[in-house]
C-alpha cells in the first residue's frame, strides 16, 4: 500500500447499526448450530426495520416466526435455552416487553439461582426503544433502568454500528440472559470496523472525548448529543471526558470513578425520562463512594417527565440534546 494510506485490516467492513446487528446474528448462527432466532417477522419479512434479513433463507427453520405473544416468544426463549438451545428473541419495540416482564424477571433472571447451578440461561432478547419522529408513547420508553435493577440480567445499549456487532456477539456467546436495547434511531448511522476481531468480554465502558473539565457519562442514542456537545465546550474552553458506558449491567464503575477523579464535575445524559432513570443510580453512586472527589454538584439530563407525543416538534421539546448537555455543563463548571 502506497505511503500516506492507512493498512484496512482484512475483514473491515463499513456497515450501518441495523447491518451490524444482522452481521452479528449471522455470525451467531453460523458459529452455534444450537442457536435459533424467533420472533413477530423475522423470518419471511426480515424484520420490520431489515435487522434480520436473509437470515431465515440462510438458516431455515432455525429462524421463524411467532405469533403476536411476547409472553410466548420469551417463555420459549427461556425454556430453549434451559434445554441447551441458544435464543435470540426479538421484541418489536421494547414498551411490548411489558406484557411478558414475568417471563424476564421472575424466570430468566432465576434459572441460575433457582435450580441451584444446574442450569443456565443463554437467552440474548433483542429490542429497540425511545422516540423516533412519529412514534408516540407507548412505542417511545426507555426501560434500561428497570431491568438493570434486576439481579440477574446483563444490560447493554450500543452506541454505534461497532458496538452494535460486538456486543451482540458478546450476548449470543454469553450464558445468562442478555437484553440488548438498540436504538432504532441509529439504525441507519454508519461505521467501518473489524468483523473477525475476537468476541469481547462482556462489559466494559468506552472514552469518546477525552478532557479534565468536566465527566459526561451517557449511554445509547445520547452518545451522539454528548460527543457534540463536548465539541462545542471544547471551543468554549471547556474539555470533557465523554465516558459511553454501553453496558449498565455489569456497570463498568471504575471507568467513572477514574474519570470524576480526575474532573471533579459531573453530568448525566439519557433519553429516558429524569425522574428514575439509571442517571439517578449513577448519581448516588458518584456521591456516596466519590463525595470527597467532588467540586460541584451532579447535574442530569433527560427526557421530560411527561408521555411523549408523535408530533416531531412536540417531541423535540421534550427530549434531550447537545443543547442542553451544553447548558448543564456550563452550570456545573461556572454555578455564578
Amino acid at each position: 500500500m502506497g505511503e500516506g494510506h492507512a493498512a484496512v485490516r482484512e475483514g473491515t467492513r463499513q456497515l450501518t447499526y441495523v447491518l451490524a446487528v444482522n452481521e452479528a446474528m449471522r455470525w451467531g448462527l453460523a458459529t452455534y448450530p444450537e442457536a435459533l432466532l424467533f420472533g413477530e417477522d423475522v423470518a419471511i419479512p426480515g424484520g420490520p426495520y431489515g435487522a434480520s434479513r436473509r437470515l431465515h433463507s440462510e438458516f431455515g427453520a432455525r429462524v421463524f416466526d411467532t405469533p403476536i405473544s411476547e409472553t410466548a416468544m420469551l417463555g420459549a426463549g427461556v425454556g430453549a435455552a434451559m434445554r441447551g438451545m441458544r435464543p435470540i428473541v426479538e421484541i418489536m419495540f421494547s414498551d411490548f416487553f411489558l406484557v411478558a416482564l414475568d417471563q424476564m424477571v421472575n424466570q430468566a433472571a432465576n434459572v441460575r439461582y433457582t435450580s441451584r447451578g444446574r442450569y443456565s440461561c443463554p437467552l440474548t432478547v433483542r429490542s429497540q426503544q425511545a422516540a423516533t419522529p412519529g412514534a408516540c408513547r407507548q412505542h417511545t420508553h426507555s426501560f434500561e433502568a428497570f431491568f438493570a435493577h434486576v439481579p440477574g440480567l446483563y444490560v447493554g445499549l450500543p452506541s454505534t454500528a461497532r458496538d452494535a456487532y460486538e456486543m451482540l456477539r458478546t450476548a449470543i456467546a454469553t450464558d445468562d440472559p442478555v437484553v440488548l436495547l438498540e436504538s432504532r434511531a441509529l439504525y441507519q448511522e454508519k461505521q467501518e470496523f473489524v468483523l473477525d476481531d475476537p468476541v469481547e468480554a462482556i462489559g466494559g465502558a468506552r472514552s469518546l472525548h477525552s478532557g479534565d473539565d468536566l465527566t459526561l457519562i451517557t449511554w445509547g442514542r445520547m452518545t451522539r448529543d454528548a460527543v457534540t456537545a463536548a465539541e462545542r465546550l471544547h471551543d468554549e474552553g471547556v474539555e470533557v471526558d465523554v465516558i459511553d458506558l454501553r453496558w449498565l449491567a455489569p456497570l463498568d464503575f471504575d471507568a467513572v470513578a477514574k474519570s470524576v477523579e480526575s474532573t471533579g464535575r459531573v453530568v448525566i445524559a439519557h433519553e429516558a425520562n429524569v425522574t428514575g432513570g439509571f442517571g439517578a443510580e449513577l448519581a448516588a453512586r458518584i456521591a456516596g463512594e466519590l463525595f470527597w472527589h467532588l467540586d460541584a454538584p451532579i447535574a442530569r439530563v433527560g427526557a421530560g417527565d411527561v408521555p411523549l407525543p408523535a408530533a416531531p416538534v412536540l417531541q423535540a421539546s421534550l427530549l434531550p440534546s447537545a443543547d442542553a448537555i451544553v447548558d448543564a455543563a456550563r452550570r456545573v463548571v461556572d454555578p455564578a
